[in-house]
């Protein structure tokens, strides 16, 4: 089987992209609320309301940075699920939010507020620490948690809620925001795991083909070493012995060559019902919901040639769905009604497919075309396929209508000579 891609699923993305909106509305709000409330109070002299805004929005523009860059890691930087300690932390971006939650903090302790300072440091710390290993992580915290109540028992304000508000506010903040990525670095994980599957999939059915080549290519192969070896030795002895060795060496290796074409092509004659359960496991691997819609009797009543033609169109019809979709759900039905057989494939995630266009020369928007295999060329896309089952007496239709793709197979039950 070709390489797959194995995208990033389309509801991950959605996934990524919530949990970066609940993440920054939930400390959005809390930092504008507790905040915005101070920089607003007419109370306050007007250049400290000047500059705990200019504070405030540094404070959650690099916040919003930081948080974007821990979700959306680099192509060429592993994920911070599988690797976090190598995911760099934006020096620029920390500075910067750093220096405003210090700001805004010392303006509000300043002017008398005894707990709510601590909460612009609070975010960007919780925010940073995601990009540290967990011992790290929490020691970080830990330590920010002592700063700030060391700070607020030195500020002069009542006690102990001087030196017990600030810790605490440091601590709900950073398990808060902990624990919604925490809900995004499982589904990344889980993520790259179906992704491994799929892979694993793809270079087992690899290694099974090539344990298949080689067991032909050997066995032939030895054989007819050792008798044109033999051939060699009787060419002066006995010629007649030594063009009868010859001859069963030409014999040896036009079935090496039969029986290659044939692993090639048919995979040594691939069968509808072989092709239905490899594409249950494929598809399940690829973290795609196959419903399979098979009765076993069915299966059987077609002829040799026909469960082989049926078999190609499973086996097209799986591999577009794995090279051309972004599909969750593919469903498979396969019945014999009187003396037609009909398989039909469909999946929802037909998409892209919209995109490419259908041309003369074998390349379309069907994934007929995907291989730009052309008619006659032995190939195995939809349209070839098509022409090989009109020979047979049957048909081959696909249709897409908005994200579903649908491929339609139609075959007489019986063969040529029953009927």
């Amino acid at each position: 089987m070709p390489d797959l891609p194995i995208d990033e699923d389309a509801g991950l993305g959605r996934f990524r992209r919530g949990t970066w909106w609940s993440v920054t509305a939930t400390t959005g709000f809390f930092l504008v609320f507790v905040a915005g409330a101070w920089v607003l109070d007419p109370a306050v002299a007007l250049w400290a309301r000047v500059t705990g805004a200019a504070a405030l929005a540094a404070t959650g523009l690099s916040g919003m940075a930081l948080l974007t860059r821990r979700m959306t890691p680099s192509p060429d930087t592993p994920s911070p699920v599988s690797a976090p300690s190598v995911v760099r932390l934006p020096v620029g971006w920390t500075v910067a939010g750093g220096a405003g939650a210090a700001v805004l903090g010392g303006l509000m302790l300043a002017h008398g507020d005894d707990g709510r300072w601590s909460l612009p440091a609070a975010l960007v710390v919780s925010i940073a620490a995601t990009f540290l290993r967990p011992a790290p992580r929490w020691g970080l915290i830990g330590a920010s948690a002592l700063a700030a109540s060391g700070v607020g028992a030195l500020s002069g304000a009542p006690l102990p809620g001087a030196a017990v508000l600030p810790p605490a506010v440091v601590l709900v903040t950073a398990w808060t925001t902990l624990a919604m990525l925490w809900g995004w670095d499982v589904a990344k994980r889980l993520n790259d795991v179906r992704r491994l599957a799929a892979e694993l999939a793809v270079k087992e059915e690899r290694l099974r083909f090539a344990a298949d080549l080689h067991d032909i290519q050997g066995h032939h192969l030895q054989v007819i070493a050792l008798k044109s070896e033999l051939a060699a030795r009787l060419a002066e002895a006995d010629p007649a012995r030594a063009a009868a060795e010859m001859h069963e060496v030409r014999r040896l290796a036009a079935d090496a060559l039969s029986d290659t074409r044939a692993v090639v092509q048919g995979y040594r004659r691939t069968t509808l019902d072989a092709e239905i359960a490899n594409a249950t496991g494929v598809l399940a691997a690829a973290g795609i919901d196959a419903r399979m819609s098979v009765e076993p009797a069915d299966a059987r009543r077609l002829p040799e040639a026909g469960r082989h033609l049926l078999g190609l169109v499973m086996r097209e019809a799986t591999t577009n769905v794995l090279r051309h979709s972004r599909a969750r759900h593919a469903e498979v039905d396969y019945r014999v009604t009187g003396d037609l057989a009909r398989l039909r494939v469909t999946n929802d995630g037909a998409g892209d497919l919209a995109r490419l266009r259908v041309t003369n020369d074998g390349a379309g928007d069907q994934p007929s075309d995907q291989h730009g295999d052309q008619p006659g060329a032995g190939g195995t896309g939809l349209r070839t396929l098509a022409e090989r089952l009109a020979s047979a007496g049957g048909e081959l239709t696909w249709e897409h209508d908005d994200d579903r793709f649908a491929v339609v197979a139609r075959l007489p039950a019986r063969s040529a000579e029953d009927r």
